[in-house]
């Protein structure tokens, strides 16, 4: 026996899930009324044509409320209310009148959905009042909880939707801010670099050719560098409906290309790692890797120090990094607060891993980047939390 496909059952939406509630919505009025038609009998033609068109008018007003919610709901309740009164039959054409209700109470339009139940109930007490017979006044008491339960209904639907919209924006705000910080400490620290590496080979041509020449070759490998990790983030951007792209992320695994890198730009820069080292979990060793990049990208910039020391600590809770530097604190401050958002950046992977990053002068001279990152986050390095 083949296995059962919900697929193929799914509810059709927009307007042919309209056409299809407002033809079986007809057909249970119908048999309603010609049902109970059929057992009383002696209508007259007039009458009997009347209750039909009123049931075509009102079951086919479905197909708009989309498009029109309001006005189908006030169209419905009237045209329903002039059936009770021209046609001897109960049938259950009220029924219409309330789908078109919870339509416009999960648009958010309370307050025309409550004039509506408002309008209904009177009307059905009045009729109650006139000593139809057909309505007491329990009838009527439940209707209006029937009404009231349905217009909660729709609003509980309307709260969910734009839940799931605000978290749609929350999530896309996020992604932007991800790509702009990963953007960020791609080309900003290789085109500092290459600035950097660039003044070098121009003050180094004529009396060191040989590390002028070095230098050059170091500005090929970066750019070409750049060109490759831009294309990774556009293609990641390209692919929405594809799988996700296989190529690793950066990760400490490639500090040594970073001190490599600056060295050629005229920074000496020295690693020093203490405790065992480990695998670390991805979003850790991402974040470790641009906090390095963009500590290293102040000091060649902003910093001019004459060594930095990046300091690796593997824990066994978690990750400490520092970079530190003997340069102008003060200038090195400038790179991240008020000209750009690097340090910002920063904290900002930090605090995503439940850990925290402090950056400033130190106070034997230099500028200092010390960052906590814990093994075992809540969050990612994107910023984006579980929820």
């Amino acid at each position: 026996m083949p296995p059962f496909d919900q697929t193929r059952f799914r509810w059709p939406r927009g307007a042919r899930g309209d056409a299809v509630l407002a033809g079986g919505v007809f057909v249970v009025v119908a048999l309603g009324a010609e049902g109970q038609r059929l057992t009383r009998g002696g209508d007259s033609v007039p009458l009997l044509i009347a209750s039909w068109l009123l049931i075509t008018a009102v079951c086919g007003a479905l197909l708009f409320r989309r498009r029109w919610p309001v006005a189908v709901g006030w169209f419905t309740v009237l045209a329903t209310g002039a059936y009770y009164l021209v046609s001897d039959i109960d049938g259950p054409l009220v029924i219409v009148p309330i789908v078109a209700l919870y339509a416009i109470a999960a648009r958010g339009r309370l307050r025309v959905a409550v004039a509506m139940v408002a309008a209904m109930v009177i009307a059905v007490a009045a009729g109650a009042l006139a000593g139809t017979g057909d309505v007491t006044g329990t009838a009527v008491f439940m209707l209006a909880g029937w009404l009231v339960a349905v217009v909660a209904l729709g609003r509980v639907w309307h709260g969910r939707v734009a839940y799931a919209e605000e978290e749609a924006r929350l999530r896309a705000t996020e992604e932007r801010l991800r790509i702009a910080r990963e953007l960020h400490d791609v080309i900003g620290h290789s085109v500092s670099m290459i600035n950097v590496q660039a003044g070098a080979a121009l003050h180094r041509l004529e009396k060191e050719p040989d590390l002028a020449e070095a230098a050059l070759g170091a500005i090929k490998t970066s750019s070409r560098e750049i060109l490759r990790e831009l294309r990774a983030t556009l293609e990641v951007l390209r692919r929405v409906d594809e799988d996700a792209p296989t190529a690793p992320a950066p990760g400490l695994a490639r500090a040594d290309e970073l001190v490599a890198s600056a060295k050629l730009a005229g920074l000496p820069v020295a690693i020093e790692r203490s405790g065992p080292e480990r695998a670390l979990p991805a979003p850790v060793d991402l974040a470790a890797y641009r906090i390095v990049q963009e500590s290293l990208t102040n000091a060649a910039r902003h910093g001019r120090a004459g060594r930095v020391t990046v300091r690796l600590a593997y824990g066994d809770r978690e990750l400490r990094v520092a970079v530190e530097d003997d340069g102008r604190g003060a200038a090195a401050r400038r790179g991240g607060a008020g000209g750009g958002s690097g340090i910002a950046g920063m904290t900002e992977r930090a605090r995503a891993l439940g850990g925290e990053l402090t950056a400033g002068p130190r106070p034997e001279g230099g500028f200092a980047v010390r960052a906590r990152l814990p093994y075992g986050f809540t969050g990612s390095a994107d910023g984006v939390g579980d929820r």
